[in-house]
């Protein structure tokens, strides 16, 4: 089912979206070799309480860190562990926190000191793909006007788009109505209307879209061991244009 939030809400879930935006440039901030899973883990849940708000993840389905880090192939639901970044890395950090009954959720990918040229394009034609994204969730569009225009962009550039996983409605629930997959041809689905919030997230393999989960039941893997980049915004739909709830 698809929530229309009020502009009251959606004030409501731009705080939250706020003190996402805030951690996570925090997070972006700590990112460097030698820095470990869960000093970062730590670090978002910190931020988080002292925000009094409470980590989106923690808990969720049975999930047990605050913060999501997919490092290199790693997809998406990383576990933070004692494993220390490296020179090279690519590391994806989803994050998400409710506050005063509302959600906020984002996810950006950064380089671990100088990487890769591939790798740093991969991030970047990522990071594009989600605001081509944005641009076309708009009132008169409909949902799969989105999802072409992420894959347009990323298909265009030589990358593919991960089918087992899609972006979400987002609101008092972390995960509402209505499933955004990244991929689809346009025109398609439930017409966009003002008052609904998208949680857009694109992730983005280097070379197939061929995805598997991990004997921990959480973290999604590239089959072919190519890189992965992923990147989210909180969006809410409203009568003059797309509004990113997750920005400082």
């Amino acid at each position: 089912m698809i929530v229309l939030k009020s502009r009251a809400e959606i004030e409501k879930m731009a705080v939250a979206g706020r003190m996402v935006a805030e951690i996570l440039a925090g997070l972006r901030e700590m990112v460097a070799p030698g820095v470990t899973l869960i000093e970062l883990d730590a670090f978002a849940e910190r931020e988080t309480l002292k925000r009094k708000a409470k980590p989106a993840f923690k808990g969720y389905s049975g999930f047990p860190f605050s913060l999501c880090c997919s490092i290199n192939e790693q997809v998406v639901h990383g576990m933070p562990s004692a494993r220390q970044l490296v020179a090279g890395d690519i590391i994806s950090l989803d994050f998400g926190v409710v506050h005063s009954g509302f959600y906020g959720d984002a996810a950006i990918t950064v380089a671990v000191g100088q990487v890769s040229e591939p790798a740093a394009r991969l991030i970047r034609v990522t990071e594009e793909s989600l605001y081509r994204g944005i641009e076309f969730a708009d009132a008169s569009n409909r949902l799969s006007d989105v999802s072409h225009a992420v894959q347009a962009h990323v298909e265009a550039r030589g990358f593919s788009v991960v089918r087992d996983f899609v972006g979400h409605g987002i609101g008092k629930d972390l995960h509402e109505g209505p499933q955004i997959p990244n991929f689809g041809a346009p025109g398609k689905g439930p017409k966009l209307k003002a008052g609904m919030v998208l949680a857009i997230e694109p992730m983005i393999n280097e070379k197939g879209f061929d995805v598997r989960v991990l004997a921990d039941g959480w973290t999604a893997v590239t089959c072919d061991g190519g890189l992965s980049a992923h990147f989210e915004h909180t969006v809410a739909i409203t009568d003059n244009g797309p509004l990113i709830l997750t920005q400082i």
